[in-house]
């Protein structure tokens, strides 16, 4: 009788070893792009360009960073993700250090919008998610993009308060700087993660060229229904990590709700990032995708709707936060479901676009609203719509059943 195979110790540390070179990149690089808004504020304050001025530069970050993607993507499956990530991570760092000496809305554009959110987008999910899922063994990838997924939230977590301190202690200049510098600790898990898609081709079988893959997924209706619901995703988490202290703001609560807001919603989306990956393994990624998207529909509903005190913005923040980036491992299963590992970098860097050109119109269109009326009211009505859309728009995707339930059926 043959005995059942378990891990080898050393096979176990190299996994982990993954997990941690990916979840840390992914913690410095979000965390560092979603304590941004922080600096919106200040950056008005010394520029005197306005509000709508400054959005439009974060705005375009939001849709750089998924421009990059795709591109960003296609380099790792070819050249590897250990050169991309490096660069990635120095760009970041480069253009998060000099966005204070910029005092012209094309000067931020530059450094928010090109540099650092480029960067971010070289070493961001497209990239990461694909190296750890060449990476791990096919058992465990729904839990390891729960867990890299959950990094990102982690360093905003972290990242948050810090820059809250460096900034009361520094002032705002000197933080920013800091926060660039922080993002070079990411360099070293180039070295890890190195590698690209020959690593998973099959023997004997001829590996689909990057064109091709792309062709054949833009028409796929499934693919197509997928991204449009990332694309509300991108509306619904720019829009909160951009504007949600000039929300706090014009509720009337003090600056350091913001501050921790913003944690709140890194240190949940670690429960709901974990969770998905538990999930995935249970019931179908289309159906988690629903209810996610219902979910925030009825969150910023009863939000809406509540009295604006300090309780209700933390709480309003954690039920989001279990919601936030959480459709990320998912969405990164099902296009691996669909077409593979091995040209998923560039595949999952499409659906990227996607969600970050919801990213850029959720930024600069709430930046609009709020000169124009003073409020933020009909940026919430519009997200509940748009919510209620992505959980209906996820349910025709066509995905198979899960083994277990193959089986029974």
């Amino acid at each position: 009788m043959n005995k059942p195979q378990t891990e080898s110790p050393s096979k176990s540390i190299a996994v982990w070893l993954v997990l941690l070179a990916a979840a840390g990149t992914f913690a410095l690089t979000m965390g560092t792009r979603q304590t941004m808004g922080l600096f919106m504020s200040p950056l008005n304050t010394a520029t005197g360009l306005g509000i709508g001025s400054i959005s439009l530069a974060f705005a375009f970050g939001q849709l750089f960073w998924g421009l990059t993607q795709p591109f960003a993507g296609a380099m790792a499956d070819k050249v590897g993700a250990g050169r991309v990530l490096f660069l990635g991570a120095v760009l970041v760092a480069v253009g998060t250090f000099i966005t204070p000496l910029m005092t012209t809305t094309a000067g931020l554009i530059f450094a928010i919008g090109v540099l650092s959110a480029g960067g971010a987008g070289m070493a961001g999910p497209a990239v990461l998610m694909a190296a750890t899922t060449r990476l791990i063994p096919p058992a465990k990838r729904g839990m390891a993009t729960g867990i890299v997924n959950a990094g990102g939230s982690f360093g905003q977590f972290l990242l948050a308060p810090l820059a809250g301190m460096l900034t009361a202690t520094f002032g705002w200049a000197s933080a920013l700087q800091a926060m660039g510098l922080i993002v070079l600790l990411a360099i070293p898990a180039a070295l890890i993660l190195k590698g690209n898609s020959v690593q998973v081709a099959v023997p004997g079988q001829k590996t689909v060229g990057t064109g091709e893959a792309i062709k054949t997924a833009l028409r796929n209706p499934s693919f197509l229904m997928l991204g449009a619901g990332f694309f509300v995703c991108g509306f619904h988490v720019a829009f909160l990590a951009t504007h949600l202290p000039g929300v706090i703001a014009a509720c009337g609560l003090p600056v350091q709700v913001a501050g921790w807001s913003l944690g709140i919603i890194g240190l949940f989306n670690i429960v709901g990032s974990l969770t998905m990956g538990w999930a995935m393994g249970r019931w179908r990624m289309k159906s988690l995708l629903s209810l996610i998207y219902a979910t925030r529909g009825l969150a910023i509903l009863v939000f809406v709707l509540a009295p604006k005190t300090e309780p209700v913005v933390l709480i309003f923040a954690a039920v989001m936060g279990v919601t936030f980036l959480s459709v990320v491992p998912p969405t990164a299963g099902l296009v691996a479901k669909f077409f593979g590992t091995a040209n998923m970098a560039t595949l999952f860097g499409i659906v990227m676009l996607s969600h970050q050109v919801g990213g850029f119109l959720g930024v600069f269109v709430g930046g609009k609203i709020f000169e124009a009326t003073g409020a933020y009211d009909w940026v919430w009505y519009i997200d509940i719509v748009l919510a209620l859309g992505a959980a209906l728009v996820n349910l025709p995707i066509r995905e198979a059943l899960l083994p277990a339930k193959a089986a029974s059926a």
